[in-house]
């Protein structure tokens, strides 16, 4: 593994620790969940022979600190985060954006907020329930997560958010042989020292957030919609499929489920670069 340039960026209310590798045009990597700029370790190389790939740590999270570690978190400012780095990092040049997970709504939110600062903006497993049919159902699991966060803690509510995200609420296991890697030791503390943060500041807020889907519908020429092959009708996949049949778009599908950059990195980083080019 090559190893990045590093740099800090001042934005409103936050410091952001960002990475960079490699030449050419900008593409700018936004982790999801608990990840960091190290989740991208095992992809980041591949499309540095391509790109300049640029990521970061969410405002809050592991290397990046928040002034005010109470502040109230929302999706445009984590986008405006997004928008700093491209401004730092490509100004005046749009580039190539791909948001995972929780990443990818800050990925979304940037293409109709700033559409004139990407060419291209491929959304992983976007957990935009707002979208879904059965929302109410899915905004009473927020709740309880949320109920259960306060009374009771991280780890019972881990298991009520796991639960609800499994499709039709069963528990499913993932195929042989696509079991994680174990993580290097320094990035899987990171990914549980932000756990709480996640749980508690990211997930009521960002999983609370409705996109602008007629907005979207505009920029759907630059939209690359994609879901796991193993987590078809999971509750993560189903607002990418959703918005793919609204929109009129094709939806992609990646190696793995919700976390195949982790379990299949090769496969995924290579449907990654189909979709950043087609």
């Amino acid at each position: 593994m090559t190893s990045p340039e590093t740099g800090s960026l001042r934005v409103n209310g936050a410091t952001l620790h960002y990475e960079v590798r490699g030449r050419g045009p900008l593409l700018l990597l936004i982790p999801g969940g608990t990840g960091g700029a190290s989740s991208f370790d095992d992809v980041a190389d591949d499309l540095a022979a391509e790109y300049t790939v640029a990521t970061y740590d969410p405002r809050g999270m592991s290397r990046s600190v928040l002034d005010d570690p109470e502040a109230e978190q929302r999706v445009s400012e984590h986008a405006d985060d997004a928008f700093s780095i491209l401004e730092l990092l490509s100004p005046g040049e749009p580039a190539r954006v791909f948001g995972a997970s929780s990443g990818a709504i800050v990925a979304v939110h940037l293409l109709t907020a700033r559409p004139e600062r990407v060419t291209r903006v491929v959304a992983h497993e976007p957990p935009l329930v707002e979208v879904l049919p059965d929302v109410l159902e899915h905004r009473t699991l927020l709740a309880r997560v949320d109920e259960t966060f306060r009374a009771q803690g991280l780890m019972p509510a881990m298991a009520v958010f796991a639960e609800g995200l499994q499709k039709g609420g069963e528990t499913t296991e993932p195929k042989a042989g696509t079991r994680p890697a174990p993580q290097p030791a320094a990035r899987a503390e990171q990914s549980a020292a932000n756990l709480p943060y996640f749980v508690g500041r990211i997930v009521p807020r960002f999983m609370a957030y409705a996109p602008d889907v007629p907005r979207l519908a505009e920029m759907s020429d630059r939209l690359v919609l994609a879901g796991g092959e193993d987590s078809r009708g999971e509750l993560p996949y189903r607002p990418a499929a959703f918005l793919a049949e609204r929109l009129g778009v094709e939806l992609r599908h990646f190696p793995g489920g919700h976390v195949g950059l982790t379990t299949h990195p090769v496969e995924f980083g290579a449907c990654l670069r189909e979709a950043l080019r087609t």
